[in-house]
């Protein structure tokens, strides 16, 4: 017996067997140990609860498979459940709360059906396992699934027999299921918009009308619709009774937000200087869910005023374009450039398509135009392109700012025609991510990342500037100087190579409920001409970090030292951000 409140009114639980985790199921079903957590209680309130109670414990008792328990809550030494609810006392001292769970059950008998073929229901159901509510529960619920996954919309639990045999101590179950008929998509009632059109929240939703029935379409609908960002609530329900024809009615409920945003936000760094930024947003253009984003940034505050830099972009969306997982894209935007390797100034438009194949896979092709004017090692150049750009993602990482299995693949190629003077080409890049947890609740996580880029075609000085590639910084090897690594020229000025590679290996270790260390070691080389030909150097850097687990994602402080040079050891660089560094 042990107290488990001690206000006015002191509760004890008394169990007889069942350990420490019974004891917690028990308190986190009783409503007496939720009262008494509150400020004075009133006597009636607290009867009230211990009379709630009995029926409270015993559900929790048969859930785990006690099915032969004996429950006794007395006030102040009078039975609860004897006590007319009209005569509580003026004042409550004492509850005194005694189980005895009695022994486990076992399933004797599990039977359920019919099944819907592939179905599989939860081992916990069957012959010799524990019994309990919930595995009959889950049993029901795999069962029901396997017929609404074929199209059986309205399949329920036709009945059920369960007998206890208190001296076997075992539990016999039959469940019977009721199929239904195989229904399709019928009407999509749309309820709750305003500004957007409703044959275009249909063509977002992209449910299939006239075809069998499936729940995952729902879910699928009620994602494509989320993902607008257009709607602050979205929620679809099935009719209660299908129609005559076998068609069964959808219910298509939605919330919208305000159709306008606008943000702003501020950055420093000790490279880079100060920057700072701006957003506008129309949510719903012209009344289908179109998106207008108009953003701009200046950047290098505080750094010699000629290096500063600046875009401004602008960026129409239209989703379902097509097919209902198509969006359509149309960008334009000016930019300034001041990198350690070269000026530029640049235009460009661009129109594409983005495709989501899978909840792992998307894809994007588009085609641009850009004009740029660049200052470096090879003088001052005007450079016009027409570019094309596929590119696909593979993603299973369980979070993406803070994983800790799975991995993640990404590959971008971008042919581009050059106009006038410039030179034609191909450009790849790609980034793989990997993850491995160890220990328990994945305390320690292993990650490793692979980068690689190369162009083909140009020159190294007829390739667009920023086409070419650096090594340095926060996004490749930490604790190098930012795009320190290049190519140095016969004339001693420095420049991009053509091809690019990088690793990088981090152990990160929890410590502490929100605390977590992290060690890693990066290493990058670059490339005189394409396919890693030619001439070429390489640099790497060390370091440990911290983190900060927000609920959302960890805040990111990272200190490093380049691992190779004149300045191993010696010069350190400090990286801050939100998420994991890969």
């Amino acid at each position: 017996m042990a107290p488990l409140a001690g206000a006015a009114q002191d509760l004890d639980l008394d169990i007889s067997g069942g350990g420490d985790e019974l004891r917690s199921e028990l308190k986190d079903a009783m409503s007496l140990v939720e009262l008494l957590d509150q400020d004075n209680p009133t006597p009636q309130s607290l009867l009230a609860a211990a009379q709630a109670d009995y029926s409270r414990i015993v559900t929790a008792l048969y859930t785990v498979g006690r099915f032969g328990p004996v429950v006794s809550i007395k006030v102040d030494g009078r039975e609860a459940a004897q006590m007319s609810p009209f005569e509580a006392p003026a004042r409550i001292e004492k509850i005194h709360v005694v189980v005895d769970p009695g022994p486990r059950f076992r399933f004797g008998r599990a039977e359920i059906g019919p099944l819907a073929q592939g179905t599989e229901i939860p081992d916990t159901f069957r012959a010799g396992a524990r019994a309990g509510t919930a595995p009959i529960r889950n049993a029901v619920d795999a069962g029901i699934t396997g017929w609404r996954e074929i199209g059986h919309a309205k399949a329920e639990l036709e009945s059920q027999q369960i007998t206890a045999l208190h001296p076997e101590r075992k539990l016999n179950v039959r469940l019977t299921l009721e199929p239904g008929a195989r229904l399709r998509f019928g009407d999509i009632v749309v309820t709750g918009n305003d500004a957007v059109r409703r044959t275009r929240i249909r063509e977002i939703a992209g449910i299939p009308q006239g075809t069998v029935f499936d729940p995952d379409e729902i879910r699928e609908a009620e994602r494509r619709l989320r993902e607008t960002g257009v709607f602050s609530s979205v929620a679809i329900s099935e009719a209660d009774r299908p129609d005559p024809d076998g068609t069964l009615d959808l219910a298509l409920q939605v919330a919208e937000q305000k159709p306008r945003r606008f943000g702003f936000g501020a950055e420093l760094s000790t490279q880079e200087g100060g920057k700072l930024s701006a957003f506008w947003l129309h949510r719903n253009l012209f009344g289908g869910a179109e998106r207008l984003r108009v953003e701009g940034e200046v950047g290098g505050i505080g750094q010699d005023d000629e290096d500063l830099d600046y875009s401004l972009d602008v960026t129409y969306g239209r989703p379902a374009t097509f097919t209902p997982d198509t969006d359509f894209y149309l960008t334009a935007g000016i930019e300034r450039l001041n990198e350690p390797g070269f000026t530029s100034n640049q235009a460009s438009i661009g129109a594409g398509l983005s495709h989501r194949f899978s909840d792992r896979l998307k894809g994007t092709f588009g085609l641009g135009y850009r004009y740029s004017e660049t200052e470096d090692a090879f003088g001052d150049r005007e450079f016009s392109l027409f570019t094309a750009t596929l590119s696909a993602t593979y993603d299973t990482r369980d979070n993406v700012l803070n994983p800790t299995e799975g991995f993640y693949l990404s590959a971008t190629g971008t042919p581009f025609l050059g106009l006038d003077d410039t030179e034609s080409g191909f450009r790849l890049t790609s980034d793989a991510r990997a993850y491995l947890g160890l220990g328990e609740e994945d305390r320690f996580v292993l990650a490793g990342r692979a980068q690689i880029g190369t162009i083909w075609g140009p020159s190294l000085s007829e390739t667009v500037p920023d086409y070419l590639f650096y090594s340095g910084g926060g996004g490749t090897v930490r604790g190098q100087p930012y795009q320190s690594l290049g190519v140095d020229l016969p004339s001693g000025d420095f420049t991009g190579g053509q091809s690019f590679a990088a690793v990088s290996a981090e152990l990160r270790a929890r410590v502490g409920e929100k605390i977590g260390l992290v060690g890693f070691y990066d290493a990058g080389m670059v490339t005189e001409d394409s396919s890693f030909s030619g001439d070429s150097d390489w640099h790497a850097g060390a370091g440990v970090g911290l983190r900060y687990d927000t609920g959302i994602g960890p805040i990111r402080v990272d200190v490093a030292t380049p691992a190779t040079g004149d300045d191993a050891g010696q010069a350190v660089e400090l990286y801050i951000g939100i998420g994991q560094a890969f």
